[in-house]
């Protein structure tokens, strides 16, 4: 009785702070927003243009929006709509900003999805093989890749792929999104630094844990190696990697827009990068407030699930290190 009252107490906790992060995620967008130059009636009015706006049309465009009104009641009225999963209707198309978001999502999760797969097999595979390496030389130089795939922008992971695989060796399509064909440099472009991430925390905590007394002990019974890495180290070398999933899955988000734009994908990418520059504050939120939500659910399932992974792991102590 008392594990069901700590359990439904630590998970209502958890919702609550996902909840604070939905909020501080949704109300910083909408400052960001409201301080850039510019709002969705200027640009529609006349854009870049100041001899073509019309000052008449400005007032009424800005009046029918709403942003006539002071920024608190803006504020007030756009986070109570957003509380019912309304998130206003687009200044720039008319159509629910909800129903944008949820037309460009499928080829952006799909594009993470593979993104997602291909960083864990490439950060895994590397770290083990750093790990793994006799040779001091092919454990340095495997060493060195993590920092090296961490740094790398990701536009220009894409653009070295492009020439490479697409205008050299015509191997790949350097644009568009049908077949998958044409998922697979954009996914790998996500995949390196995302991957290299992995590899850096993984290697990193297979050292700590390699030094820990219980594998000396399991070497004096004469364990080879590799059943000393793969089959003790390796599980609880993994659970600093898996905590930091939901800040993977949320760069892999941050990845795709800009690898949605460099290889002219459908998507998330090209929604938000559209509707930032056109002040379209409502598709603007519902795309940051998707991202959080992701972000918070990615969280609180590591949590939940870390008992499962490592015994010695207890409730309490979850609670304890998540507070």
């Amino acid at each position: 009785m008392r594990s069901e009252t700590m359990w439904g107490s630590y998970i209502a906790r958890r919702i609550g702070q996902g909840l604070v992060v939905l909020w501080a995620a949704y109300t910083i967008s909408f400052l960001i927003l409201y301080l850039l130059p510019g709002d969705a009636a200027t640009l529609f009015a006349g854009g870049g243009d100041q001899e073509a706006i019309d000052p008449a049309l400005v007032a009424q465009l800005r009046s029918e929006l709403g942003l006539d009104r002071p920024l608190w009641e803006q504020y007030l009225a756009a986070l109570g709509k957003a509380l019912t999963g309304d998130f206003g209707t687009s200044t720039q198309t008319g159509r629910p900003a909800s129903d944008l978001l949820l037309e460009s999502l499928p080829p952006t999760l799909a594009l993470t999805a593979f993104a997602f797969a291909l960083s864990v097999v490439f950060g895994i595979t590397l770290a083990l093989a750093a790990s793994l390496a006799r040779a001091q030389w092919v454990r340095n130089i495997l060493s060195s890749l993590p920092p090296l795939g961490v740094s790398v922008p990701v536009f220009w992971i894409g653009l070295l792929l492009l020439q490479a695989f697409s205008f050299r060796l015509r191997l790949f399509p350097s644009m568009g999104d049908e077949g998958f064909e044409s998922l697979v440099l954009p996914a790998v472009t996500i995949a390196i630094p995302s991957g290299a991430f992995i590899a850096q925390l993984l290697s990193r905590s297979l050292r700590s844990t390699l030094a820990q007394p219980y594998v000396e002990i399991v070497r004096a019974k004469g364990a080879s190696e590799r059943r000393v890495q793969l089959g003790h180290a390796f599980r609880n070398a993994a659970i600093p990697a898996l905590t930091m999933v939901g800040v993977l899955i949320g760069g892999l988000l941050s990845g795709a827009v800009v690898t949605e734009t460099v290889f002219s994908r459908l998507g998330i990418g090209r929604l938000v990068v559209t509707a930032v520059n056109n002040r379209d504050v409502p598709v603007v939120q519902a795309v940051v407030v998707f991202a959080a939500l992701v972000f918070v659910v990615a969280n609180l399932v590591v949590d939940l699930v870390y008992p499962l992974i490592d015994r010695r792991i207890t409730l309490a102590r979850t609670a304890f290190v998540a507070a």
